[in-house]
């Protein structure tokens, strides 16, 4: 059996379409579709059914599932194994980062790329991405994890996270008290922005969504920051869109509250992104070898989580 295959078959379960598979493995659609029929065709029956938004796998698909992912893990502790000699990689790993990122799983490659690499020291900044964008255009930097919407030219990019953003409001705010809030009684508000929810920034998903909706406040309030962005919308300055993960304290502490249950308004990823034609340090290959066995080896919903 073609490992490639299984491979494929983890990521389109993983990412819940052949599409955002695609995507992840920087594959064409075509291209992920025939390996799913080659699959089957060498299993002897259906993996999954993907029709009218359904996706649900059979029962075949389940174990088949279940195997792929203890193979991949064996195959990637192989390729560590083959990696960087521990011993040879000394230096500074300078990586731009954008402000609040969660991720338990990623605490944790930390930690075991500090052991494996104990000689490694790191220089972290935190920054816009549009500002790590620009750097690694420019070569200033070779690392940096940030916003991504579209291609760059001359940049690498490998999906890190996934931030769902939803509808919040304020204690202070007359929302917060009302028991059921529909898409009409957000349609007037005034809202807190980030200074990129613009069209074709980073951010400008959640500028389509406030148009598509029609919704006639005004901007009451702006900041690249997410820390001031919450401030004001607990202060009651305005609504906001805001990434779920990082509010779950705020909801629970009673101080925000999401509006429309109905799920969230925009998903936005977060992006590893390199210069694909700057030479690399030992540390910065590294990382950079070890950051994608990550991503391989542990499932998206994960290292949202």
């Amino acid at each position: 059996m073609d490992w490639n295959l299984l491979r494929t078959f983890m990521f389109v379960v993983q990412e819940r379409g052949v599409g955002r598979a695609a995507n992840v493995l920087c594959l064409s659609q075509p291209a992920v579709s025939q390996a799913l029929r080659r699959l089957e065709e060498t299993v002897g029956g259906v993996l999954l059914h993907r029709r009218n938004g359904e996706f649900r796998l059979t029962t075949l698909g389940e174990e088949i599932y279940a195997v792929a992912r203890e193979m991949y893990g064996m195959v990637s502790r192989i390729d560590g194994a083959a990696g960087h000699a521990a011993d040879d990689v000394a230096g500074t790993l300078r990586l731009f980062l954008m402000s609040r990122v969660q991720s338990a799983a990623y605490d944790d490659f930390l930690a075991q790329f500090h052991r494996r690499y104990p000689k490694v020291e790191f220089r972290i900044d935190v920054m816009q991405s549009a500002a790590i964008l620009d750097a690694l255009a420019k070569g200033t930097t070779a690392l940096g994890i940030c916003l991504c919407r579209k291609p760059v030219e001359k940049l690498e990019r490998r999906l890190f996270l996934r931030h769902r953003y939803v509808i919040v409001c304020g204690r202070h705010h007359p929302l917060f008290a009302q028991r059921t809030v529909g898409i009409d009684d957000i349609l007037g508000q005034n809202f807190v922005c980030f200074a990129s929810d613009q069209l074709g920034d980073t951010l400008s998903p959640l500028t389509v969504f406030r148009d598509q909706q029609g919704f006639t406040g005004h901007i009451a309030g702006t900041s690249p920051y997410v820390e001031e962005i919450r401030r004001m919308v607990v202060a009651g300055v305005g609504l906001s869109f805001l990434p779920e993960h990082l509010i779950r304290q705020d909801v629970a502490n009673g101080e925000l509250k999401i509006l429309q249950a109905g799920g969230p308004v925009a998903e936005i990823d977060v992006f590893l992104t390199w210069h694909r034609q700057r030479k690399l340090s030992a540390p910065e290959q590294a990382f950079l070898d070890s950051f994608e066995r990550f991503l391989q080896r542990v499932p998206l919903e994960v290292r949202t989580a």
